[in-house]
């Protein structure tokens, strides 16, 4: 692949990680819509915007035939998205960053068990180490904080099963976000609808909130767009490290931003869940070589 072409994927996966890193800046902003609010209009003008990207693409509308024959697929991952944005959103609006953070440090490695019990992939020595040190540390943080670990396993099983599902369904990274919106938009329609009625909406109250409003549907579909990007163009071993960018800046975010407390058993199960994520990229980016050395 020529240099330019690595450079520009590198510099959109570091885009896209960069944008979902900030995000937990982003949602209160959006206060006092409730989270429900906030995930309709995500859902909606996520739509908009990627109806209007592939218009000035001119992208090939033939998906739709593909999408009509998954739609049972497509609306099971709409539900997973669906679910994982609205507990992100509380989770966010609720000063439990923390909690959150933690969810997409596990994520990686519920994606892993899926693969293992749904598609059959297998997992060398180093594998089930790295995944039995980052189970050993969400053991260690459930010991002392079971109330909010739903939170974050909330986050890494819904995120970690949508991730199963889209393999499913092979259509583009905008294609699906636009079929899941679909399916969702009746539903998101109808709540903002209600609250409408009810005078309860803050979409349209003020200038502000309903550009914000808006503003968060472009930021749902820029980030996939940017990953879709990056994807194909940088090693395993480069997307996996950048993965862990989001967590990471999420996690500072909750300690110094909104003053979350970490204790002892806290960071001594997050350094497990560090140390088994670490072993594993170890062990992806080796298999990874080792294969491309084999092409």
């Amino acid at each position: 692949m020529p240099r330019t072409s690595q450079q520009t994927s590198l510099l959109a996966g570091i885009g896209c990680y960069l944008i979902w890193g900030f995000f937990p800046l982003f949602f209160p902003l959006l206060k006092p819509a409730g989270a429900l609010e906030i995930l309709s209009h995500r859902v909606l003008w996520s739509a908009v915007f990627v109806i209007i990207v592939l218009l000035v693409l001119r992208r090939d509308w033939g998906w739709l035939r593909a999408a009509r024959s998954q739609f049972w697929t497509l609306a099971l991952a709409a539900v997973l998205i669906g679910g994982n944005w609205l507990t992100y959103i509380w989770a966010v609006n609720t000063s439990h960053v923390v909690e959150a953070s933690l969810g997409y440090f596990i994520n990686p490695l519920v994606s892993i068990l899926f693969g293992m019990l749904i598609f059959g992939e297998r997992m060398s020595r180093a594998g089930a180490i790295g995944c039995l040190l980052a189970l050993a540390g969400v053991c260690v943080i459930a010991a002392e904080n079971w109330r909010t670990l739903g939170i974050s396993l909330a986050l890494a099983f819904s995120f970690g099963a949508y991730g199963a599902v889209k393999k499913k369904a092979r259509l583009g990274a905008l294609e699906g976000l636009l079929a899941e919106s679909a399916i969702l938009a009746p539903l998101a329609l109808a709540w903002v609808a209600s609250l409408a009625v009810k005078g309860q909406s803050v979409f349209g109250a003020s200038l502000r909130s309903t550009l914000l409003l808006m503003l968060a549907g472009i930021l749902t579909a820029v980030p996939l767009w940017l990953f879709a990007t990056a994807a194909p163009g940088i090693p395993l071993g480069t997307l996996g490290v950048l993965q862990y960018m989001t967590p990471t800046m999420q996690f500072l975010m909750g300690l110094f931003i909104f003053g979350q407390h970490v204790g002892a058993s806290y960071w001594f199960g997050l350094v497990l869940v560090w140390l088994g994520s670490i072993v594993y990229l170890a062990w992806a980016v080796r298999t990874a070589r080792v294969a491309h050395k084999t092409i």
